[in-house]
């Protein structure tokens, strides 16, 4: 509220949350010498309050409009559209329209299996019933901890894919249901409807995870309390509809065939709509396979990454400064996968196509870091210590100012190998330098993709060039500080580089 004052007033502006004009006040007092209308009984003195409500905050009538703002303060964050980013709007239409039809195929799944646990049938026990529903239920809450332990780590990097898998767990679960009234009953039929539960209880850890994850994108304004708050009230209004117009369907739908024809056709609206949703979210952190696409796509525009392909090459001097092609993250929302493979190190230029370099593993442990040249890692004793092939005082001295240490190998030794990055992190690593160790094992496993290679190299020819294109390639990320204006030029795109996405399991770290 902002007053302005001149001689006999006050004028008082209230603004809401995105600072709009909501009413104005307008406060003037009695001149001098007025008469006694403008005084109490008592003698008190009063000044006069005028307000003018803005238009949108008047007093109107239902019409079409006020019923409209009615229902956006309810369903929809305070201050929206402002409150939360730009792809809440198309991430929740297609939200709600899912939620709608699986409303719907929930409806006949529950026929199903009301059917399979035998209502309507007279020969059907109650206390069988009872021990299946408790024999499904224990099944799921077991999975349940299971999963979460298995991908906890993952359900914030990959929250996009966990988001859609969620869908397809449930969907798969309406299918057996369907299924559970043709199974002969007893075992067949047991196992049918715990698989069910299985999958519905794995559907609500990856779901409601990675909605949290979601969520949390969304909010602009601290607002995350609000923003699930609000979701919560989309979904329950739009189950209700879904619900009401699903009972029209169940007592309309009640042959073999149009009840699996209608129930396909539900899930398959369900599923688009879900990918559809997932797509329409731009993620700004850097999870594995964003930052394949970043980082490729950096390094690809960069002039000076000829030289470090082609080292026999004249290097070329320019007084221009760099034009790197910096994607913001709804140019890499369009490019990158629901479900793409864990781990895999894919260069992504410009072009339509990419290329598959090979995977790498952050933030492993020392054991597996030294086993990662098998077969040249044996066990030479019986206490478990071992005999590796890497070298690790020249790689402990080549990265020694750097918060990793990374070393690649070969699959194998034919023309076209695919390389393994493994990252070691150290206890004084930060998000940029993860990203730097994932920035540099994308370079190196180029680097070496390029470089010529024979099938007579031997072992330690092998660990001869993989050090040598380690040393170059780190040499080219901290020239100039390139790296840092790399992340710079990120940030100024919109990319939150405070946010670990790359780590997918629980992590470990080393003191040098």
């Amino acid at each position: 509220m902002a007053p302005e004052k001149d001689s006999n007033h006050l004028t008082f502006t209230e603004v809401d949350e995105v600072n709009q004009s909501t009413a104005t006040y307008i406060y003037s007092e009695p001149a001098a010498g007025t008469t006694h209308r403008e005084h109490d009984k008592h003698g008190e003195h009063w000044g006069r309050v005028d307000v003018a409500l803005a238009s949108s905050t008047a007093p109107t009538s239902w019409s079409s409009k006020a019923v409209l703002d009615f229902l956006v303060e309810v369903f929809l964050p305070a201050g929206y559209p402002h409150s939360v980013t730009d792809d809440y709007a198309p991430y929740q239409l297609f939200d709600s329209l899912q939620a709608f039809s699986s409303s719907i195929a929930g409806l006949l799944s529950s026929r199903a299996v009301l059917q399979g646990v035998g209502v309507g049938n007279a020969d059907a026990s109650p206390t069988a019933a009872l021990l299946l529903h408790i024999l499904q239920d224990s099944s799921g809450r077991i999975a349940t901890i299971l999963f979460a332990h298995r991908v906890g780590t993952a359900l914030e990097p990959e929250c996009k894919m966990y988001r859609l898998a969620a869908d397809v767990f449930n969907d798969l679960a309406m299918i057996l249901d369907c299924l559970s009234p043709m199974i002969p009953a007893g075992a067949p039929r047991v196992i049918v409807l715990s698989t069910a539960g299985i999958l519905r209880a794995l559907c609500g850890v990856a779901g409601g995870s990675s909605k949290a994850s979601l969520s949390a994108h969304f909010s602009r304004w601290g607002n995350l309390a609000e923003v699930n708050a609000k979701d919560s009230s989309q979904e329950t209004i739009i189950s209700l509809i879904g619900m009401l117009v699903g009972s029209f369907v169940v007592s309309r739908v009640t042959s073999f065939s149009a009840t699996w024809i209608s129930l396909l056709m539900l899930l398959a609206l369900h599923l688009s709509l879900n990918y559809a949703a997932v797509r329409s979210v731009q993620m700004t952190s850097l999870n594995r396979q964003r930052a394949n696409i970043v980082f490729s796509t950096l390094l690809n525009t960069d002039p000076d990454l000829t030289q470090l392909l082609h080292p026999e090459a004249t290097k070329q001097h320019s007084h221009q400064p760099p034009s790197w092609e910096t994607l913001t993250p709804a140019q890499v929302s369009r490019q990158e996968k629901i479900f793409e493979t864990d781990g895999i190190l894919r260069w992504s230029p410009t072009t339509t196509t990419s290329q598959t370099l090979g995977y790498c593993r952050i933030g492993i442990s020392l054991q597996q870091f030294l086993s990662s040249t098998a077969p040249f890692t044996t066990r030479s004793t019986p206490s478990g210590s071992l005999r590796t092939a890497i070298p690790m005082s020249g790689l402990t001295a080549l990265f020694s100012k750097e918060d990793y240490i990374l070393y690649l190998t070969s699959s194998s030794r034919k023309k076209n190998p695919t390389w393994h990055a493994n990252i070691l992190l150290k206890n004084t690593n930060t998000t940029p330098s993860q990203l730097k160790a994932w920035a540099h094992a994308l370079l190196a496993a180029r680097v070496l993709s390029t470089s010529p290679w024979s099938s007579s190299i031997n072992a330690s020819e092998q660990i001869e060039s993989t050090m040598d294109v380690l040393d170059r390639t780190l040499r080219f990320l901290n020239e100039g500080s390139r790296f840092n204006r790399y992340t710079t030029a990120l940030t100024d795109n919109g990319w939150d580089l405070n946010i670990a996405a790359l780590e997918t399991k629980s992590g470990r770290r080393v003191v040098v």
